[in-house]
């Protein structure tokens, strides 16, 4: 009974990897974000459940399919060869079918319960993802870490859809400012997994144009971050605090930046400099939501 019980968790754990949560909980962080501020600080609950399930359900259907996709690759690098699928613990059809029922039930939850445009919007995200960046670009050109980070920097446009049926310059605002900091917050790891990226035949940024043009791309990025995220209070929709913490954020993210760019690339630099662009964005975020020039609150 404890062998059985133990195999059934472990599947699970399995299934539950193969969505990538992390992810998605980035992905749902700035998603209520984007509603929080298309409601002016009042949401009905119920809107907030529906849009956070499909979009949640989305980003899960967009990780289990990227690991169908992928699960060849993923064998020759050591970062990924111990995943579920090349390590034959669930079969590929399985990812598949994950990846198709999760994104057919995200799509229907968010036309019927929510609006339909939010519905197209989060399938053309998963479809970015899946077709245009994890088929295509990865494997063809080292702008698809750039290009592909459209589909990772919607979530915030997709909550505040749910709310207005509409496209406002807020959320646009929003989708700038993680579209920008994916590039840097990537290319740290990239960096660090040059030869396994190599080996894979990936043609990643520093496989093609090498360490240094990458880490001056990373500081370009990591610069253009700090005005892009004061729009938000340039567009009144955040007040000082806001603008004077997102700055230091920015800097502190520059400089470590600057200091990673100076040094040789080491596992401990890169978890350093990794995890501190994850904590700005979440930091970036919260502040948009704490200092946010909104009234009222969750409708229940």
């Amino acid at each position: 009974m404890n062998a059985t019980i133990t195999a059934v968790r472990d599947q699970a754990s399995d299934f539950v990897e193969l969505c990538k949560p992390r992810i998605t909980i980035l992905v749902l962080v700035t998603t209520f974000t984007g509603m929080w501020l298309a409601g002016n600080g009042a949401v009905t609950l119920d809107l907030i459940i529906f849009t956070l399930l499909g979009t949640g359900l989305a980003s899960s259907a967009s990780g289990a399919l990227n690991n169908y996709v992928d699960r060849e690759v993923d064998k020759r690098m050591a970062r990924t060869r111990m995943r579920a699928l090349p390590c034959s613990r669930l079969h590929p059809q399985q990812a598949l079918w994950l990846g198709v029922m999760f994104s057919l039930w995200s799509f229907a939850i968010l036309f019927y319960l929510v609006n339909p445009l939010t519905a197209y919007l989060a399938a053309a995200t998963t479809y970015f993802y899946v077709m245009i960046y994890t088929v295509w670009l990865k494997r063809s050109s080292p702008l698809c870490t750039e290009i592909g980070g459209v589909a990772g920097a919607l979530p915030p446009v997709i909550g505040w859809v749910a709310v207005t049926n509409d496209v406002g310059l807020p959320a646009l605002a929003m989708f700038l400012i993680m579209f920008i900091w994916q590039p840097p917050h990537f290319w740290a790891l990239a960096l660090l997994r040059a030869d396994e990226y190599r080996q894979a035949g990936l043609p990643m940024l520093p496989v093609t144009n090498g360490q240094q043009a990458t880490k001056i791309r990373m500081l370009l990025y990591t610069i253009v971050l700090i005005p892009v995220s004061t729009t938000m209070y340039w567009l009144q929709v955040v007040g000082p605090t806001y603008l004077v913490l997102s700055v230091v954020l920015g800097l502190a993210y520059l400089l470590l930046t600057i200091d990673f760019a100076r040094k040789p690339i080491t596992h401990q630099s890169t978890r350093r400099l990794f995890g501190f662009s994850i904590f700005y964005l979440l930091g970036l975020f919260t502040l948009i939501f704490v200092d946010c020039r909104c009234s009222g609150g969750i409708i229940w």
